[in-house]
């Protein structure tokens, strides 16, 4: 085996082929072949100033200064009304952001990045002509604090898209050239952003204030179901299913298959599609909820959320397969349905899971059985004889378990109730308007199988219907229909629920 020479590490410049010291690249010559003419002014007319390359005139159109353009700077948006329009409200939002035009206070915020990078997201022939601009403003800025401003500017339009090829070799010179130190970052930003594709929303507050605060890293909260947490790095170009193979890895399980991420707002979760950029997908419910309140004027407050990982699809889960996976997520994630009364449980297994229960979650404190038995039993079973004969029961079980850990028996828990054919599945209380043969209180399991329809109270099961006859589902803030059968017959299910948006 032979020995492995360490590489040395290059730096930026030298990764992208710029001498080590090499002054710092400007727009010049790129603004000689795509900058519209400068508009003439009367002073510079009669002095005969203006003249095409390095007059003064053209030298303005690549360098910083304080005053509004009446017109972009890219010679191909001139024939645009509207996108040229857009360009010099966007330069007007560049220059409030950097303090070099005055402006509200409040509009320091999510309002002027919203102003300057919702147009390039949605028009691409905008996106070099933002760039230009930052660029521009980068170029000999005599005030330090407007630099820092524009540098941050910078940082985020790396994280949110590309620019074209034609600009491509002068962003990447301007970058690897400036010794800011937050110019290499945005290199590597803007090489991430041209192999992930670009972001679909402007950046995320968190976002902003992060840069704000003159830091690069971002760490994100993130919840589970065993009641802990953890803080993970995420950046401008993490889609969820990256989050989620981080947290699987972090976490040592198997594998990240079949989990998801949830954003928690209220009383409301939603999972987070595995391809959506993290931020994106947090902005885009962010203002959808706001679009829904009413909000003091130049108020930017966003709703607080709260982001949960779990098992989304139970499809190919087998307790035992993973250990961390079990204790961490399965086991708390079934365990509320099973005290809930939404599986059809036996007495005898009621007090081989209650024991379980007992020793996962309540065994280290030595409480009384009684005093957590709505805790350790399914809420339907409670009742059916007195909270003494449940203790003998339970406490009969437990003692043919002597020796068993807490995560032993969470795993143990989870093997009696993958028997059932309702291990797994997401249960929803309804009212059902459209079938008379149904009571109208059901409850409705969703599964691998297909859907359930089970009699709320006693559990029986009273039709089961697999998802190839399912034709047709649409759902509503407060219901959902299934249209079930094929095209010679059909029928429909309608149901009420407040989770039908799930």
């Amino acid at each position: 085996m032979g020995v492995q020479t360490p590489q040395r590490k290059m730096s930026p410049s030298q990764m992208y082929g710029v001498p080590m010291y090499e002054k710092p690249h400007t727009l010049k010559n790129y603004a000689l072949d795509h900058f519209r003419s400068p508009l003439p002014s009367p002073k510079s007319s009669m002095n005969g100033t203006m003249m095409r390359g390095g007059s003064i005139g053209l030298s303005s159109m690549w360098r910083h200064n304080r005053g509004p353009i009446a017109q972009p700077l890219l010679r191909r948006l001139l024939n645009k009304e509207e996108l040229a329009h857009q360009a010099c409200v966007i330069f007007q939002g560049i220059l409030r952001y950097m303090g070099d035009l005055p402006g509200r206070q409040t509009r320091l915020g999510l309002e002027l990045t919203d102003l300057i990078f919702g147009g390039p997201l949605k028009q691409e022939i905008l996106r070099d002509e933002v760039y230009c601009q930052i660029m521009k403003q980068l170029t000999d800025n005599p005030n330090q604090g407007s630099e820092e401003q524009g540098w941050q500017l910078m940082w985020l339009a790396t994280g949110l898209f590309n620019c074209s090829q034609i600009l491509l070799k002068d962003l990447t010179h301007f970058l690897v050239t400036r010794r800011h130190p937050i110019a290499a970052d945005c290199m590597k930003k803007l090489k991430k952003t041209c192999q992930q594709g670009q972001r679909k929303s402007p950046p995320h507050r968190v976002e902003v204030e992060a840069i704000q605060h003159q830091t690069t890293q971002i760490f994100h909260k993130v919840y589970f179901p065993d009641e802990t947490n953890e803080a993970f790095s995420v950046k401008s170009s993490s889609r969820a299913v990256d989050l989620c193979e981080a947290i699987a890895n972090r976490l040592h399980m198997k594998s990240a298959e079949g989990f998801s991420l949830f954003l928690k707002m209220g009383e409301r979760v939603v999972s987070m599609p595995p391809a959506d950029f993290f931020f994106d997908f947090i902005r885009n419910i962010n203002d959808r909820i706001r679009k829904g309140k009413v909000l003091p004027d130049g108020t930017n407050a966003s709703p607080a959320y709260q982001v949960f990982f779990m098992r989304k699809l139970w499809s190919s889960t087998v307790p035992g397969k993973d250990r961390k996976a079990d204790i961490i997520f399965h086991f708390h994630q079934e365990l509320p349905k099973l005290l809930r009364g939404y599986h059809q449980c036996s007495k005898e297994e009621a007090a081989i899971l209650g024991a379980l229960i007992y020793r996962a979650n309540h065994a280290e404190s030595r409480a009384d059985i009684t005093s957590v038995i709505k805790s350790i039993l399914p809420s339907d079973l409670v009742k059916i004889q007195s909270n003494y004969e449940w203790k003998k029961d339970i406490v009969r079980a437990y003692n043919k378990d002597s020796g068993m850990s807490p995560d032993e028996a969470k795993v143990a828990f989870l093997k009696v109730i993958y028997r059932w054919p309702t291990y797994g599945s997401a249960f929803f209380e309804v009212n059902q308007v459209s079938d008379s043969s149904f009571p109208e209180n059901i409850l409705v399991a969703i599964n691998k199988q297909g859907v359930s329809i089970i009699h709320l109270q006693s559990k029986e099961l009273l039709a089961s219907i697999p998802f190839s006859h399912i034709m047709h589902w649409v759902s509503g803030p407060t219901y959902f229909t299934l249209t079930v059968g094929d095209s010679a017959s059909f029928s429909k299910l309608m149901m009420e629920t407040s989770l039908a948006y799930k």
